[in-house]
């Protein structure tokens, strides 16, 4: 009798440990599945790294991506280019992060059907990306290593996005030698830059904030500034000029006064209220983190500081969120690229446009514009850009060591119907305006005659 009893008592803890197993699995099958699911490189999901389920479009419908049978990508070379840093090549060697990280609302998953998007049509993705004006940034870029990026600074829609070098995926070159040099990179969320003087438009913000009577004041540049140690020039002696000239002319010596003005303290405390360093998160991608240390600086890198020069580093992401914060008057949106995934007729993802903290008053943001719209007028050029009220600044960013300097320019539209901020990276590009204006023009033409179809 006690043997029975014995092998019953044995029976009944096995019971209890299998009832118990099942429970918890169910219970962790509930909260983990839809996890478990997309677990990296399953080959359900992915191809290699990037995702292998589903079609991929720009915000118009035409189809960047489709992957239902192979990964076949837009039919137009210039769009297949253009779009590579997003969309991810076939080995793997640039990561999509930012379609992957929908893989969930793609595939299509419920703890009663499993996959069931998986061997039908497949999900669909929509960007927010424009193809005609990715191919337009492409091919004004010729050919030269940078980044091209707008966005609508009041939805947070990103129109343009291109980083180059790139390559065709369905032609692809033997990648060897300077022309290809970074090319698995995207330059406009992964490098960071020195800004030159497109920094000024920081510095500009911050004595408008700092130094009370800074519109009464004026500075003169004799062609250099001399502090002990060191000193900060110019290409040629500006005159006497107010702080509007100042950043019209791009003037170091004149900026390098004013730097003095401001201090070290309050540059550190302002560039961390504007968030330029921060990096930026959207659609699971992170941004690189900008650099702006003066700690230890003396009065001389102080003001290549503010010039933006001396260790000074932006992200091209972050600093076009910047420029979107000024021209929505203190606050922007902050950017995405993936409008809304579909599994069948479901819509498994719709975005949601969300703002930046306040980032300064609107007055001091109201200032800006006037002096960036002031820019273009006085200096870069208002016929570039037809039917837009550009605001800009442009930037010429030393790199030492006998290199040509980077060519650089941002800024934004003032206009209620094309609310776009941008910005323009020529590596080795030279100077800023010179380089980048002609590149801008093409892109804003591009972005205002896709949002006149709208």
């Amino acid at each position: 009798m006690n043997r029975v009893t014995n092998r019953a008592w044995i029976m009944l803890v096995f019971i209890l440990i299998l009832v118990g197993g099942t429970v918890f699995f169910m219970g962790e099958y509930a909260m983990y599945s839809d996890q478990w699911v997309v677990f990296p490189n399953s080959p359900h999901v992915y191809n290699k790294t990037n995702l292998g389920c589903g079609i991929v479009t720009d915000r118009f419908g035409t189809v960047l991506l489709d992957t239902l049978e192979d990964r076949v990508y837009a039919d137009d070379s210039l769009v297949r280019q253009s779009t590579l840093h997003w969309l991810g090549d076939r080995k793997g060697n640039i990561q999509a992060d930012a379609i992957s990280r929908y893989a969930k609302e793609m595939v299509g998953f419920d703890m009663i059907n499993g996959i069931y998007s998986y061997g039908g049509t497949g999900g669909t993705a929509v960007l927010t990306l424009s193809s005609e004006v990715q191919a337009a940034a492409l091919e004004a870029m010729a050919g030269r290593k940078g980044t091209v990026a707008v966005y609508n600074y009041k939805t947070g829609e990103i129109l343009c996005a291109v980083t180059t070098p790139t390559f065709d995926p369905d032609n692809v070159p033997e990648m060897t030698g300077e022309a290809f040099e970074g090319v698995y990179l995207n330059r406009f969320v992964q490098s960071t830059y020195p800004p030159g003087s497109i920094f000024k438009i920081v510095t500009t913000a911050v004595a408008l904030n700092c130094v009370p009577d800074i519109l009464d004041r004026t500075f003169t540049c004799t062609g250099r500034y001399q502090f002990t140690g060191g000193r900060v020039t110019c290409e040629r002696a500006h005159g006497t000029l107010d702080l509007q000239g100042a950043m019209a002319k791009s003037c170091n010596c004149c900026f390098a006064q004013i730097a003095q003005l401001i201090g070290r303290r309050n540059m550190l405390d302002y560039v961390e209220t504007f968030q330029i360093t921060d990096s930026i998160t959207f659609d699971g991608v992170t941004t690189a983190k900008g650099n702006y240390d003066v700690s230890d600086s003396s009065k001389a890198e102080l003001a290549w500081s503010c010039i933006g020069q001396h260790t000074d580093l932006i992200n091209p992401a972050r600093y076009m969120t910047f420029m979107g914060a000024i021209a929505g008057g203190g606050v922007g949106a902050e950017p995405y690229l993936v409008s809304s995934v579909t599994a069948g007729d479901t819509v498994t993802y719709r975005a949601k446009t969300v703002m930046t903290d306040r980032l300064m008053s609107k007055e001091t943001a109201d200032t800006l514009r006037d002096y960036m719209r002031n820019n273009v007028m006085a200096v870069y050029g208002a016929n570039h850009f037809p039917g837009l009220t550009v605001c800009a600044k442009s930037g010429t960013s030393e790199l030492g060591g006998g290199q040509t300097p980077n060519a650089m320019f941002t800024g934004f539209v003032a206009d209620e119907a094309y609310p776009l901020a941008f910005i323009v990276v020529v590596e080795n590009g030279g100077y800023g305006s010179a380089t980048c204006v002609p590149i801008l023009s093409k892109v804003l033409a591009s972005c205002k005659t896709v949002m006149d179809r709208q």
